[in-house]
């Protein structure tokens, strides 16, 4: 029943607050459930690698193996720092206990559809759950209830609604080419991927990339992502970047694994790199130009994901090293959206010319602002620098040398862009304040406001997250080494 708890809490909880409308039961129940769910999953983690099986009334329909296990160890983690800072974020934003609750309901159903999504053991059974993420984050991305943000919820629901009736297409194209195999358990098209129709095959898994891509945030299918993080409260940004394209991606990933079962892992591979390339050079080109900081850590979003999508495609050790770059883009992006939703409760704007000297304004937030972009840059010790090397290292070993060019190129120049801002923005010379509200790019409140003094739960969250993706930098524990290890064998 482990499995089953992890999906029947979030149900019992949102009723339980749906009925009492309680700031006393809030808080307590969402704290609650992510410390179950990140003991859970460690847990389910100990009984992968000790080969101990997992039962339950539903285990046919939900289970773990060696890849899920990573991405659920990613959203329990993600899923505490969040409600751990959620608790200083909703004490410095006064909410009333209604929205409260209703905030909260979201929250746990938005977390249940993504549990559903990375434990379904059928096709059919993730795209009815990744349906259910877009339902369920809807409402916390119009939470603000501004105008932006009433359109960005609107885009977002509109754009990913076509996407994943795109995947429910390669879905059906999918059946028709396993043809006599009639299942989408993932495990029988493993088992019988020989006599899957390679043409048919081909098609569907276009329909599919496309349709889950704009879940993932691949371009050219990212047009809705930097609207809707950038208008999210800083909770729900850090779960749609550090989770939600995660979960998305494992459909692709487990689809892209059953062409490569079927020997035809050729043209898939393709589509991924073109889309990977496409998405480091959108952020590229959008980094210089983007105003609100909320949207240039957006963009940085679709460039990793653009990475972790070459690196599978790559194969080889650039697997392994897409699993890195998945595990601690996840750590350290939720550090950059809560550290950003700091920076936005200190000076009331999202315009990255708007602020300035972040550390003399608060300190201990300047200097996470500056590590959580040493970290998302590759810079040393960050994990993501090995991952990049190791990336880089495939590329030469398969002689992909204009990939490898490309890929660097395109990198200095997010890191560049990036860098620009980050340092304007943590050391930059104060100047006067002129608000423009009617700009998109980064509205800000129309009223000044007080300077408010963070809760140091506000802090606690991205100082560990930041710290644990240091130390794996300098040195990665083994288990978690077999870990990826074992999940690089399953794509």
């Amino acid at each position: 029943m482990i499995i089953e708890f992890l999906l029947i809490f979030p149900l019992i909880g949102s009723i339980l607050l749906l009925i009492f409308k309680s700031r006393n039961i809030a808080r307590p129940l969402l704290f609650l459930y992510s410390i179950s769910y990140f003991l859970t999953s460690i847990y389910l983690c100990y009984c992968i690698h000790s080969n101990i099986k997992i039962g339950g009334l539903l285990k046919i329909y939900f289970a773990v193996d060696p890849l899920n296990i990573v991405f659920l160890l990613i959203l329990s983690i993600v899923f505490l720092a969040v409600s751990i800072y959620n608790d200083g974020y909703v004490k410095v934003s006064d909410m009333k206990k209604s929205k409260l609750s209703y905030y909260s309901i979201g929250i746990l159903l938005f977390i249940f559809s993504m549990t559903g999504t990375i434990l379904s053991t059928n096709m059919a059974l993730s795209w009815v759950f990744i349906e259910a993420t877009t339902l369920t984050s809807a409402y916390l991305v119009y939470f603000e209830r501004t105008k932006q943000s009433i359109e960005a919820a609107w885009k977002y629901v509109f754009i990913c609604s076509i996407g994943i009736s795109l995947g429910f297409v390669g879905i059906i194209l999918l059946t028709i080419a396993t043809a006599d195999i009639n299942s989408l358990f993932f495990s029988e098209l493993y088992n019988h991927s020989a006599y899957i129709n390679k043409t048919w095959l081909n098609l569907a898994f276009v329909f599919f990339l496309i349709g889950i891509g704009t879940k993932v945030g691949l371009a050219p299918v990212h047009s809705y992502l930097p609207e809707t993080l950038s208008v999210s409260p800083a909770p729900i940004s850090a779960l749609l970047s550090a989770v939600l394209h995660n979960a998305a991606f494992l459909l692709i990933i487990r689809f892209f694994h059953i062409t490569v079962l079927a020997g035809n892992s050729g043209y898939g591979r393709t589509l991924m790199i073109a889309m990977g390339v496409m998405s480091l050079f959108v952020t590229a080109v959008y980094i210089f130009t983007v105003k609100n900081y909320k949207r240039m850590l957006a963009y940085s979003s679709i460039e990793n994901m653009g990475i972790i999508a070459l690196g599978i495609a790559l194969g080889g050790t650039a697997i392994i090293a897409a699993m890195i770059h998945l595990v601690f883009h996840s750590l350290i992006k939720t550090s950059f959206f809560l550290t950003a939703g700091n920076i936005f409760k200190i000076f009331k704007t999202k315009r990255t010319n708007e602020v300035h000297s972040i550390i003399k304004r608060d300190k201990l937030t300047g200097w996470l602002w500056i590590a959580c972009f040493i970290g998302i840059a590759g810079i040393p010790p960050s994990p993501l620098f090995v991952s990049e090397f190791l990336m880089v290292k495939e590329m030469i070993s398969s002689r992909h040398f204009l990939l490898m060019a490309v890929f660097l190129i395109l990198l200095t120049i997010i890191i560049f862009g990036m860098a620009k801002r980050i340092i304007y923005m943590s050391c930059g010379k104060d100047i006067p304040n002129t608000h423009n509200h009617d700009d998109f790019e980064g509205y800000a409140d129309k009223e000044e406001h007080k300077p408010v003094l963070l809760s140091p739960l506000m802090y606690v969250p991205q100082i560990i997250l930041l710290l644990i993706s240091a130390l794996a930098g300098l040195y990665m524990p083994g288990i978690l080494s077999k870990l990826l290890e074992q999940a690089s064998l399953l794509i």
